[in-house]
């Protein structure tokens, strides 16, 4: 089957950025690799540039002579079946295995995020102890080790709000059940509070709590959703479509269509107007984390 440019640009830019990564891993120049495969270097530049949808058996040779480990090579042969693809219901278990989180590429390439949460902190905010009470529900009978190791991973995914060069500009809408629900135990939610307040205050995060007061709004109808845009290039074009991520119990929603994004920027703009202001959201915080250290 011949390269085409059809289906979701989400999975051939991710699949083109992992592949461009593994040669550069290798220290193979673009010249080199072109040879190995016989092919051309535009061929290569465009696949790493995700213009280009492949086949998995061509992921499997350039995977073979990058070096990467079998579980990567299952994972990108996986990845490749979904750059042919209208439209994606991304299931990890189906096609990628276990703990190749694609999401994890699109958030340390986005610029900036717009986030609905409507039960839980968003990983990128949460403390240690509250995200091992939550994969711990996630995964029952996870061992010591493997959630010490999971807790650790999304810890280090926080870097990219503190960074010193270009932190991701974060603005995210909490529901007030989220403030709310004890996860992990009082105090752990006490400490949880104190962080997004301490969060809240730096120039790259804007959070705002939807109170239960504020009635129906859109959040109700599209539950929770994040909106990633990414740096532009020389050109002032975005060098990946805004895409929009939904996390499922099964499977994961990805949206690129731009009619798809603008509904849920308008939704997102529904959601912002019916929440408290900063400065109110944050007061909220600090009153809900007081009741909880109370007990």
């Amino acid at each position: 089957m011949p390269e085409g440019t059809t289906g979701s640009t989400v999975p051939r830019r991710q699949l083109g950025r992992y592949l461009r990564e593994l040669r550069e891993k290798a220290r193979m120049p673009v010249k080199v690799a072109a040879a190995e495969l016989e092919w051309s270097t535009p061929r290569i530049w465009r696949i790493e540039t995700g213009q280009v949808s492949l086949r998995s058996l061509d992921v499997r040779d350039m995977c073979e002579i990058y070096g990467a480990p079998a579980e990567l090579t299952k994972a990108l042969m996986g990845l490749a079946k979904e750059t042919k693809a209208k439209g994606w219901w991304h299931a990890f278990g189906d096609v990628i295995p276990e703990g190749f989180d694609l999401y994890v590429g699109l958030e340390e390439a986005a610029s900036s995020i717009a986030s609905y949460e409507s039960d839980i902190v968003p990983g990128l905010l949460q403390t240690e102890e509250y995200a091992a009470a939550i994969v711990s529900v996630h995964t029952p009978g996870i061992s010591k080790d493997d959630l010490e190791a999971w807790v650790r991973v999304r810890i280090e995914r926080q870097t990219l709000l503190t960074r010193v060069t270009s932190p991701l500009h974060f603005q995210v809408a909490l529901s007030e059940a989220v403030l709310r629900r004890a996860v992990g135990g009082r105090e752990e939610m006490r400490r949880q509070l104190a962080h997004l307040v301490y969060m809240s205050e730096l120039s790259n995060i804007t959070l705002r709590v939807v109170p239960f007061a504020a009635g129906t709004h859109l959040g109700m109808v599209t539950g929770p959703f994040s909106i990633l845009r990414f740096p532009l290039d020389k050109d002032g074009k975005p060098t990946e479509p805004p895409t929009v991520y939904a996390d499922g119990y099964t499977g994961n929603l990805y949206l690129d269509k731009p009619k798809e994004v603008d509904q849920y920027e308008t939704a997102f703009r529904g959601i912002w107007q019916a929440a408290l202001d900063e400065q109110a959201s944050r007061r909220l915080l600090a009153e809900v984390a007081g009741e909880y250290e109370q007990g």
